[in-house]
């Protein structure tokens, strides 16, 4: 569990934030309950069928049951569709079920109608319309707070530019246009509410520190380096090896965007963060050096040539795709920087994403669905990790997630008139990268995490080189580890 603490106490001090969560440790196996039963929210089954032809939903929008929906809003009672019936296996009402169904109904059918199949703005328009009625992003249950969201991104969508989602940068703003201390606020309490930030952090450190074992300079280029909280973790990792040589020195570029306000790191500027992490590694005598990269400022691609390399240091590339307050990425930036480890032939590549469903042509619907059930998820797990502090979580839900979802529907829609979609660990082994294993213990430690958080999580190994962080019955994200095809490791 060492490793464990050490990566979270360090966090916590370069944050500047503590933690007053109460945690348990318990990480047997079994924990008494099948968590692969349930749902997160609603019971997706039901609807997961084909729903091409949804204009009978649009129908039952208009009738009397929406009414009676409409009211039941506005008189919500603790027998409601959220993760604290789920959890503790308390039985749904027919009527609490139908008004989840109604509400993942009706955003399927805005969403369709904003497709370039059967497009109808007006028609979504009155869909979302009614659903903006319905719903409130910060009052009811995990599924209305959820649809109020997702109506939110398809209005915004609506209501912007003749581009609609397919603009390079639509429906996400820069968390700069927040309170600072809010923003600090609310990556922490995400941090204490669940392991969505440390799991993929912990396990692509874990992998660094295991391939640079003997080595006395590492560099590791960073894309989009935003807080530099999990280098705080792997310092205080390098320094607290009782065997092996001295902590090496570590450098870290970090591969930022070019100028312009509405383009900078969410939490302070990459200038900030480097800051922050030299006064952390002076503070523990950890060797350290600091030094940016910009993106090309037209197509924000990663051009090696701008990298600054020193004989004798141990190259990593490392890729978090996870994390809920970055900006909106375009594809060919992220696949530029996977290109140009490509190039420059790192020792290792270490990748987090979000595991959002099944990759290929499967159809608009099945997509969109695909995203409903991921959040819905999400939704689950911060309501089972603070299930008595709705502040807490409304702040991390209005700062983060709406901006997530934001940026998930317009990636789904810029897909329908690109390519079809896959997860880049796929786009990695597609360009010639070759998958590393996971070491026992890597394994052993992200199990060690999940203990400290809801029994609801699990932890499970796909492929040998990649590790998944699971909620019930449905997986979050994934940490994967990668070497060049002409790398001696």
């Amino acid at each position: 569990m060492a490793m464990v603490v050490d990566q979270t106490v360090a966090e916590l001090e370069l944050s500047g934030y503590s933690t007053t969560t109460t945690t348990t440790t318990t990480i047997e196996d079994e924990h008494g309950c099948n968590w692969n039963d349930w749902s997160p929210m609603v019971d997706w089954d039901a609807i997961s069928g084909s729903h091409d032809d949804f204009h009978d939903l649009i129908e039952s929008m208009m009738d009397d049951n929406v009414a009676l929906l409409h009211h039941d809003h506005h008189h919500h009672d603790a027998a409601a569709i959220n993760s604290d019936t789920v959890v503790e296996g308390a039985e749904t009402s027919s009527s609490d079920d139908s008004k989840g169904l109604r509400l993942v109904h009706l955003l399927m059918a805005a969403a369709e109608a904003l497709t370039a199949a059967n497009k109808s703005r007006d028609l979504a328009r009155v869909i979302l319309v009614r659903l903006k009625e319905l719903v409130s992003p910060t009052n009811g249950s995990n599924m209305e707070r959820l649809a109020a969201r997702f109506t939110e991104a398809l209005l915004g969508s609506l209501e912007g530019s003749a581009g609609g989602m397919h603009s390079k940068h639509m429906l996400t703003s820069s968390t700069d246009d927040y309170h600072r201390t809010d923003a600090v606020a609310a990556f922490q309490l995400l941090q204490d509410m669940s392991p969505y930030i440390k799991f993929g952090h912990f396990t692509a450190n874990q992998a660094i520190l295991e391939a640079v074992a003997r080595d006395r300079r590492v560099h590791i280029v960073d894309y989009d380096i935003m807080e530099g909280i999990q280098w705080a973790s792997l310092m205080q990792a390098l320094v607290s090896r009782k065997d092996g040589p001295p902590a090496p020195h570590l450098r870290i570029t970090a591969v930022k965007r070019g100028g312009g306000s509405g383009r900078r790191s969410s939490i302070g500027t990459v200038q900030e963060t480097g800051r922050r992490l030299a006064a952390f590694a002076a503070s523990i005598g950890q060797p350290f050096s600091f030094h940016q990269c910009r993106l090309d400022l037209e197509h924000e691609a990663f051009r090696p040539s701008a990298l600054k390399l020193v004989r004798g240091e141990a190259l990593l590339f490392n890729c978090m795709l996870h994390l809920p307050h970055f900006n909106h990425r375009a594809p060919e930036s992220v696949a530029s920087f996977l290109n140009g480890a490509k190039v420059m032939n790192p020792r290792i590549v270490t990748l987090v994403e979000e595991e959002v469903g099944p990759t290929g042509d499967r159809g608009f619907v099945n997509r969109f669905m695909d995203l409903l059930h991921h959040y819905s998820a999400l939704y689950d797990s911060l309501e089972a990790g603070f299930p008595m502090q709705g502040r807490a979580r409304a702040l991390v839900e209005r700062l983060f997630l709406s901006q997530r979802i934001s940026g998930s529907l317009a990636g789904l829609y810029r897909s329908r008139v690109e390519e079809d979609s896959c997860s880049w660990g796929e786009w990695l082994a597609m360009e010639g990268f070759r998958p590393l294993s996971v070491s026992f213990a890597n394994h052993c430690q992200a199990k060690l995490l999940l203990g400290l958080f809801n029994d609801g999580y699990r932890v499970e190994e796909l492929g040998n080189n990649r590790l998944v962080l699971g909620w019930k019955s449905r997986r979050l994200l994934s940490a994967s580890i990668w070497t060049n095809s002409d790398s001696d490791l």
